[in-house]
This record gives structure tokens, sequence and C-alpha cells, in this order.
């Protein structure tokens, strides 16, 4: 999944900023008051986070514009695939986590999927900002940054939306589910 090459062809950034188009289109109630033409020019001068939104919609989280930062002129988009996004569940929540693990190790975590990609974790706050927006991770749960002190201490924290509710749990770091994953914050 890691490209070295944050390039992608005239043909890749038209398609992607087609999909992004589309969705922001189909869920005005995401981003009341924002017109796509300002959000699409941000985006063509800045390929390297173009790169980084087609990596987030090549893994499932079918990225969308959930903000705008008036003080920075930035644009913040999130993954608002319906559950966790498919291509990053099955991951333990950072690299230290990974290699404590003695058996069953998963093939990634969470922490360097991100960089990688070039975006961050959700925060439990920008979480349940999401969650405002529409229902998400009903069936599935979501990583979110753990703090320092929690992580030091060998756990990690994630969160799903289940009867109405947001719910913020615990796990050691290293663990990982089929059903786990996480969701991811880019601005541009």
């Amino acid at each position: 999944m890691t490209k070295k090459n944050k390039d992608l062809s005239l043909e890749q950034r038209e398609e992607i900023l087609r999909t992004l188009k589309a969705r922001f289109e189909k869920n005005m109630n995401r981003h009341k008051d924002l017109e796509w033409d300002k959000v699409q020019a941000k985006l063509e001068t800045n390929t390297e986070k173009l790169w980084s939104l087609n990596e987030m919609e090549e893994t499932g989280g079918e990225p969308d514009v959930v903000g705008h930062d008036k003080n920075t002129g930035e644009y913040i988009f999130y993954d608002c695939s319906v559950e966790s996004p498919k291509g990053r569940r099955s991951v333990c929540y950072d690299r230290e986590a990974l290699e404590s693990r003695k058996k069953h190790k998963p093939e990634n975590n969470a922490i360097d999927m991100a960089t990688a990609m070039g975006i961050e974790l959700l925060t439990e706050e920008q979480y349940r900002e999401l969650q405002k927006l529409e229902n998400f991770d009903i069936k599935t749960s979501s990583w979110v940054k753990t703090p320092a002190n929690i992580r030091k201490l060998g756990g990690a924290i994630f969160c799903d939306y289940r009867y109405e509710t947001v719910f913020v749990y615990h796990n050691g770091a290293d663990s990982y589910y089929a059903a786990r994953g996480f969701r991811g914050s880019l601005r541009v």
C-alpha cells in the first residue's frame, strides 16, 4: 500500500476529483455553506494532499469535507465510510504494539499506516463531531488517537456507535480485530 512516489497521474487526479465532487454534492449535510469550486481549487494546488485523499479512498475511507477552518483557510476531510474502512482493519495501534506481539502479528498498525498515507487518526473529539453528522461504525469500531498517558501504560482507545451513543473503550494496543480499523483526517 505504501508508495514512495506521492504523485498521481493526470488520469488519477481527475478520477479522485470526480469521486470527491460526487460525494460532496451527494452529502451536503456534512458541509453546509461550502462550495465545491473553492475546495477543488485548493486540492488542485496541493497535489500531495490529493494523493493522501486518493490513499484514503483506495483503502475504503470515502473521504469527504466536514469543515472549513476560517483562520487557516483549510478544508477538513474525514473518512466518512459507514463502517471503519475495510482496507485498514485488523491492525494493532502502533509499531511498538506490533513489535511486542510474539505470535499472530497483524500485517500493520494504524499509526504507521496513517503516517504513510499522510493523514492523522481522528481524536476522540473529532470522532464525536463526525457522529453528529451521521451514524458511523454501527457494526465496526475505529482506533482513535490515544493520549500519551494511556499509551505509556500499554493501552489504546477506540470508539464505535451503539444504542444511539458514542462509546469509547480501551484495549491493549497490541490487539487487533477484523471489525476494527481507523478513521483519518486531513487538512487541505
